[in-house]
């Protein structure tokens, strides 16, 4: 049995299987900082995997949900309440969401933004161990959440310690603390998730503590996606009803000489350029 660095750690295989034999069986797996990122983010990864026999969707939950903003019927909650109560939630969005397998690394977010040695390398190491999924959703290098660019961090790393053959064929880096809609189209992996709406709809909802507390993530988050599908091409209609747009990270696992932040600095300055050329071409007739 994998143990991790945390005491708190919790592993949850809704089927009642093993980690080991569940963890053999992911095809494709979500990393996100808090509880509800990944049904916010990685949506589409559950999708492809909802009641299929030859995909499974693994969940990684790295901090402990101690800290998150409340107010209303969780207002008087302690840090320790809203530990276990959003783990709690985040079995049930693993339950709805039929995931092989769901780990929840109960990380501090302090100490995961202040520690010398990024936390979560130990424990993510020992995930890779035990599956090689096709395809790994993440957050995005251009997410304004600090503890979300911290997570980034140590999936690029523990998938860079891995040998190339055990390496996913995919990386992608998903919206949640901001859009992508800002890409370039050609660059922009557009992933359409507007299959199951009412489960997409039920696992939004789950986080009752967040959407109680002041934040309506679930509104946000699908009208993100119908907004994705219907600005993302001016001339042609309208294909999905939801879109996700992703960043695709897969070429910091095929050469591991690429600077993250350069990279991600690139697609920065191809933004520009494109707005820079839309303008002369306006403006400059």
């Amino acid at each position: 049995m994998t143990v991790f660095s945390r005491p708190g750690a919790d592993v949850f295989v809704p089927d009642g299987d093993s980690l080991e034999k569940a963890a053999a069986r992911i095809t494709h797996l979500g990393i996100g900082a808090h509880q509800d990122d990944l049904e916010f983010m990685a949506y589409h990864g559950i999708l492809e995997c909802f009641e299929r026999t030859d995909r499974s969707f693994g969940g990684v939950t790295c901090t402990d949900g101690a800290g998150s903003a409340r107010q209303g019927p969780f207002s008087h909650f302690t840090n320790e309440e809203m530990r276990g109560i959003r783990r709690e939630e985040q079995r049930t969005a693993a339950r709805l969401g039929k995931f092989g397998v769901m780990i929840q690394l109960d990380v501090p977010t302090a100490e995961l933004k202040t520690a010398a040695v990024n936390p979560l390398l130990p424990d993510l190491q020992a995930i890779f161990a035990l599956m090689t999924p096709e395809v790994v959703y993440t957050h995005n290098p251009a997410d304004k959440h600090e503890t979300h660019l911290h997570v980034l961090a140590a999936v690029v790393d523990a998938l860079r310690a891995l040998p190339r053959e055990r390496r996913p064929a995919r990386l992608l880096g998903c919206e949640v603390w901001r859009g992508l809609d800002w890409m370039n189209d050609a660059e922009k992996i557009a992933l359409d998730v507007s299959g199951r709406p009412e489960l997409a709809a039920g696992l939004n909802q789950t986080f009752a503590s967040q959407i109680a507390g002041g934040k309506r993530y679930d509104l946000a988050t699908d009208g993100r996606r119908r907004a994705n599908a219907t600005y993302f091409t001016a001339h042609q209609v309208d294909h999905a009803t939801h879109l996700s747009f992703a960043m695709d990270l897969t070429p910091l696992l095929r050469d591991d000489s690429l600077d993250v932040i350069g990279f991600t600095l690139d697609f920065i300055d191809r933004f520009r350029k494109n707005v820079e050329g839309n303008l002369e071409r306006a403006l400059r007739r």
